[in-house]
């Protein structure tokens, strides 16, 4: 094999090598699964602090206008004050909006702060009985964890909900 060919050769595995990068780095952020249902992006401050009190929600639930809203207003949190330091804010902040929603989700997701409220939310669970999301077991809509089991990992399969 001569230098040019050596050469281009390299050059083509580089070539790929980026666009197998740059996929694998798209992808991490986004819903692993066809129709978002497992979610792989994750940030230690975002699940120190949210998890201190509801499960980390994955920020591809809500599109980033939805984020810095609620980040806006966290000493009033759903009636509750949810103030953190503001390094770690401005942290929450950055990963939730470069995580957010896309495309359609966005769209459909847009202004809205409670992801139980979004087209989304509602398109997945319209076959759950009203009577459910009241049932001792389940409290509300909000409590993911009491259907999906591993979705404070970020999986939300409906495989995995007991039945």
């Amino acid at each position: 094999m001569d230098i040019r060919t050596g050469t281009k050769l390299a050059a083509t595995a580089m070539q790929i090598a980026i666009i197998a990068l740059t996929l694998a780095a798209a992808s991490a952020a986004a819903p692993a699964a066809a129709g978002g249902s497992r979610y792989s992006a994750s940030n230690d401050t975002w699940r120190a602090e949210c998890a201190s009190c509801h499960i980390a929600y994955p920020p591809q639930l809500l599109p980033a206008a939805s984020w810095q809203r609620l980040m806006a207003g966290l000493e009033k949190h759903f009636g509750a004050d949810a103030s953190v330091e503001a390094v770690a804010a401005a942290e929450i902040g950055r990963f939730l909006e470069a995580n957010a929603a896309r495309g359609k989700r966005a769209q459909q997701g847009a202004g809205e702060l409670r992801i139980t409220k979004t087209a989304w939310f509602g398109r997945k669970h319209d076959e759950v009985p009203a009577r459910t999301w009241s049932s001792p077991e389940v409290r509300s809509a909000s409590n993911c964890t009491a259907c999906h089991s591993l979705a404070e990992r970020g999986d939300f399969s409906e495989r995995r909900i007991p039945r």
